[in-house]
Formats: C-alpha cells, structure tokens, sequence
C-alpha cells in the first residue's frame, strides 16, 4: 500500500510516498480502507520536530530525540472497515467509519474499535476526516475546560482555524453568546458559523476594548497572559488550547507553564489544556453534526502525493477550518 513515511525531522520534504506492508489485524481491531486524512498541527510539530522540549518530555505522543517514533505521518481519518478481528462486534466489515490513528496519511490504517465511529449522516469522507482531533479538542475546551453555560460571553481567539471554527459552533449549542477573532478575509466564515460577533484582529485588539468575557478559548498561542486576562471578567476562566508560538526551544510549553502556576495566586481561572480522544466524546460530535448543529469546515484537499504541499498550505496560516488530504490522486486541490 502507499503510505507517507518520515525518517528525520526537517520541512515538509522529509514527507516520501512509499511503498510499505499493509497493517495486519490483532483480534481487537479493525483494518479500515481509508478515503481521506486531514492535516493537524500536531502533523507539523512532529514533521519539525518541534519546539526541541517536546523531543524529550513528548514521547508519549510520537516524539524522539532524532527522529519520530512511529515513522508515518497523519492522525484523523474516515474511510471503510475493510476487516475485523475476532473480538469486534459493534464494527463490520463494509461500514463507514470516522476516527483516528497515527500513520493515518495511508491507504489502510489498523486500530483499536474504539478509534472509530460510523460515518455522520450527510458527510463526505473529507468533513468527516476534518473531525476527530479539533472537534474533540473544541468538545473538551468547552464543555469541560471552560464549563461554557447559557448565556456567558465566550471569546474563540483563532475562530478560523481548525479548533476554532469548531468551538464557535460548540460554545453556540451550549447557549453562549460567541465573539469570534480572525482576520479580515475570514470574518464571512465566522459569521456564517453563528457566532453573535466577528473582531477582525487586524483593526481591533479585544483585549483593549470594552467587552469582558466570562470565558476565552485562545487557540492561537501567540497572545500574552497578561493581554489574554485583560479581555476576562473579574473571575473569568482562559482556556489555552493552542501552542503555536516562535520559539523552537519551548513553544507553548513555557506559557502553559506560567498559566498553570500564575493560576493559584489570582482570581482568574487559567487551564493549559491537552486533549484526549475517546470514542464516547467521537459519538457526542456524531451526534452535534448530524443534529445540524456543528458542520466541518474543509478548506482545501490535496491528494496524497501532495501530502508535503497540504503541510505547507496549513503552515502559512492561510486555512479557512481544516485541511485534508484524500488517497485518491484525482482529488480536487
């Protein structure tokens, strides 16, 4: 089968199409054909190999100190259960399925059963791929983190991008009033997600006007603590459920540090969050979609030959929600 395959750390020409073994099935699992990938943050971070601290403290999630651990790229995916092991009995061979696994930019991946969930209703393979690692970290900011109630004003910093344009739709299902911030070419994607506000950033700092907020996402990473608790009410929560900063040695890491410790001596509640897949959280989203309540957002696909041009096209920042990446090489780009 074909899969994308990384040996070393580097841009996104370390990414190689190639020829490997299809993943056989253990007696818990299923083989699923995938249909199409979606590219993450996470992709890139593991592609870089950075910030430097997560080649030492990140092992857990793929991380080693020259190279990845697991050598194929990619996580989110929908497709169809091609087999199962002995031990599955909610899957079968046939179903359409949506969920994750690393490795997943590749014709065939094999997971637990509890990885996947049927396909929602109305979805292409491609809105269905763009869920599982941004909606469930959208899911879990909101609902968990932030403990988002009808009513509260709620602040998604990014509500463009991948988590974010799945947060605005949670935090509105939750009965908040949303302020989105983005930049000006996407303030139409944001409105059209419900949210009650749209800041474009490029001519208005929230964290200067007179608004406070009850609740703020920050997906972006790049605002400071200080600026980020100017934009809260008195006893208001920070969820930061972004990393993306410039520095290569520590990332996020050092902000999420200071949130957590700065956390006990004021009266603002600041959470550094990471979030956990789990198939109970996968089938609430399935349940939001096909609700009409949450919609993936897809900006572009590429096929997977191009994988390194779909990292790059998220790098720049340009992306309007996700972007996936199909196994087909007659995708539409």
């Amino acid at each position: 089968m074909k899969a994308i395959i990384q040996d070393g750390y580097g841009s996104p020409d370390v990414f190689e199409l190639r020829d490997v073994d299809r993943p056989g099935v253990s007696d818990g699992e299923v083989l699923v054909r995938v249909h199409a990938a979606s590219v993450n943050p996470y992709d890139w971070h593991l592609m870089a190999g950075s910030p430097y601290i997560a080649r030492v403290l990140a092992r857990s999630i793929g991380f080693g100190l020259r190279r990845p651990l697991l050598p194929g790229r990619g996580y989110d995916l929908a497709g169809t259960v091609e087999a199962v092991g002995s031990k599955v009995h909610r899957l079968q061979p046939g179903d359409e399925v949506f969920g994750w696994r690393d490795g997943a930019f590749a014709e065939y991946v094999s997971a637990a059963e509890d990885n996947f969930a049927p396909l929602p209703a109305g979805l292409t393979f491609e809105q269905a791929a763009a869920v599982p690692m941004a909606a469930l970290t959208a899911l879990q900011a909101v609902r968990d983190q932030g403990q988002v109630q009808p009513g509260q004003q709620v602040l998604i910093n990014g509500a463009s991008g991948g988590v974010g344009t799945f947060a605005v739709q949670i935090a509105k299902s939750f009965g908040a009033r949303v302020t989105g911030v983005c930049s000006t070419t996407k303030t139409d994607l944001v409105r059209s997600l419900g949210a009650d506000h749209v800041i474009d950033y490029t001519r208005e700092d929230f964290a200067e006007g007179e608004h406070r907020y009850d609740v703020i996402l920050d997906t972006g990473g790049h605002s400071s603590l200080s600026r980020l608790r100017r934009a809260l009410t008195a006893r208001g929560t920070l969820v930061i459920v972004g990393a993306e900063t410039d520095d290569r040695w520590t990332g996020g890491f050092g902000r999420s540090i200071r949130a957590s410790l700065l956390s006990r001596f004021v009266n603002h509640n600041l959470i550094a969050f990471v979030n956990s897949e789990n198939a109970e959280d996968l089938i609430t989203l399935k349940g939001l979609i096909e609700a009409g309540e949450v919609t993936p957002i897809t900006d572009r696909t590429f096929p997977l030959s191009e994988a390194p041009k779909a990292i790059r096209y998220l790098e720049e920042g340009h992306a309007r929600g996700k972007v996936a990446v199909s196994m087909f090489e007659g995708a539409a780009i």
